[in-house]
Parts: C-alpha cells; structure tokens; sequence
C-alpha cells in the first residue's frame, strides 16, 4: 500500500506537469501505473521510486512518472459525428471563407497513439479531389514521448483496427506487416507529430482553423481546463471550430467558446457570432 506522504509527492508531480488531478481514491491506480516505473529503474516498490524523486532532479525520470499517469485511449473514428461534420459542414464553409488563401490548419491536441489525426487524414484523403490545390496541414501533438513514437510508426493490432475504422478504409489504406496492420506512407505523411503539453504555450505552434479536443480536459481541474481553453481560443480565427468529447462541456468553464445547438461535441469561438456555423446548404455540404 503507496504510503500518503508518497501518494502527495507523486501526484504533486502529475499535477504541476500534466494538469491531470488525482483524488486520493486513485492511490491504487497511482501504485500500479507506476510500478512499472519503479522497476525501469531498477527499484523495488513505489517507496524507492518516491525516494529517488526526493533525492534530486531527475527530468528524464519525472517525465516517465508523468507520462505513466495519462490517459492513452483512443480508436479510429471515434464517435463517429465529429468527423461526419468535418467533412459535411465545417471544411465546406473553411473552404468558402479560405479561398483565396487555400490554406487550412487543423490541431489534433492529445492524438495519443495517432488514431485521431490518421481519421482525420483519411477524410482528406478520400476527398482529394476536392483539395487540390489546398495546403490542410494536421498538426498532432501529446505529452507522452512513447505514443507519439507509435503515431509516427502508423502500426496498429488487429483490435486496434477493428475499433471504429471502416473495413473498406482498411483494405484500402493499410498492409498487413506480420502481426500487425501498417497504415500507407502517404497517409502518414499527412501529419506532424509533435510533443506538446497543454500546460505550455500552444502560440508555439501557430493558428488552428479548427481543434480536436476530446476526451482530454476531462481528467484536469476546472482552473486548468479555463486556462487550457483560452489559451487555445487566442489561437484560433473568429470563424474557428472546436471539438471536445461527448461528455465534455465548456459550460461553466470559459466563456471563450460557445457550443453550436445543431452539432453536439461542436464548439464556435464566441466572438464567431450564433449563426456561424449552422447547417449548410445542401449544394454546400454535398460537395465534402
């Protein structure tokens, strides 16, 4: 059993790098992710790995205890609407407002293991016709170093592709490579991995047209989850659009985004106006 003054030291550590809030009822969950850690490191149990901590600064070692901590769940097409919307609302009316420049950026923040960002290029890809001409950039970012190694990598299991990924985009965008399914080069090519905590300054990266954010903030407190979103918000245009989980709100939170009545888990930014981004035209939305 983790020892209280442990459990403090180590969720302090969670908390200050990841946002991420532990109640003490997590104590166990906190003992067995990191274990795992502690044996990395050639420690017995969880009093060794706290010992370590208090011994002096170890970055590399703080990092593994952070990333240990997220989160990782994630499937292809997850929820299935958002990405429906992208394709039939949102990129039509960014592809209205954007033609002179032709140019879209998109921020798939906390892509974990790459299943978000790859959905959102195969939308793209399938539609090809549609962006000639087009610069979409997808930029994915997350805290943890291993997922994002695994993104890059475009290697999935044979569970991992059968949650939520079309067998028809299957065949056609992955190869079997032993026991696993390897997503197309040019697929993968579609997007930049990057690693980035939320916590940080995203000016680092640039203006976003549209952000996934889902199913991230949920884990974190109600200060952070405000600060998180405005500080996402001064990276987006007027006409920006954001995407959090199904369960997630902004309600209560910022008044930074304002959600969108006819498209759940859709947020405007607030200075958008209320009818920004009602549904198209038929003739509009067709042509995604």
């Amino acid at each position: 059993m983790i020892r209280h003054d442990d459990f403090e030291l180590l969720r302090g550590i969670v908390k200050s790098r990841s946002g991420l809030t532990l109640s003490p009822d997590k104590a166990y969950l906190l003992e067995n992710r990191l274990m795992a850690v502690a044996r990395k490191w050639g420690m017995n149990d969880i009093d060794g790995l706290a010992a370590a901590v208090r011994g002096g600064p170890n970055e590399e070692l703080l990092r593994e205890i952070t990333e240990a901590m997220t989160t990782n769940e994630t499937l292809f097409f997850r929820d299935q609407s958002p990405f429906e919307q992208l394709q039939k609302v949102v990129l039509p009316r960014l592809m209205a407002s954007r033609k002179e420049a032709r140019h879209i950026r998109i921020w798939s923040a906390g892509c974990s293991s790459g299943q978000e960002p790859y959905s959102i290029s195969m939308i793209l890809r399938e539609q090809s016709a549609l962006f000639k001409d087009w610069r979409i950039d997808i930029l994915a970012t997350d805290i943890s170093r291993t997922m994002l190694d695994k993104a890059r990598a475009g290697l999935y299991t044979q569970f991992e592709v059968q949650r939520g990924l079309p067998i028809a985009m299957l065949m056609k965008h992955f190869k079997q490579a032993g026991d696993k399914w390897e997503l197309d080069p040019s697929i993968r090519a579609m997007v930049e991995f990057r690693e980035f905590n939320l916590l940080g300054d995203p000016g680092t990266l640039g203006r976003f047209d549209i952000v996934f954010l889902r199913n991230v903030l949920i884990y974190l407190d109600q200060p952070t989850k405000a600060q998180v979103l405005e500080k996402v918000c001064r990276q987006m245009p007027t006409d920006g659009v954001l995407y959090m989980g199904g369960a997630e709100t902004v309600m209560g939170v910022t008044e930074k985004f304002q959600p969108v009545s006819e498209h759940r888990g859709m947020y405007r930014v607030t200075a958008g106006g209320p009818s920004q981004w009602k549904t198209p035209p038929a003739s509009i939305a067709s042509n995604a």
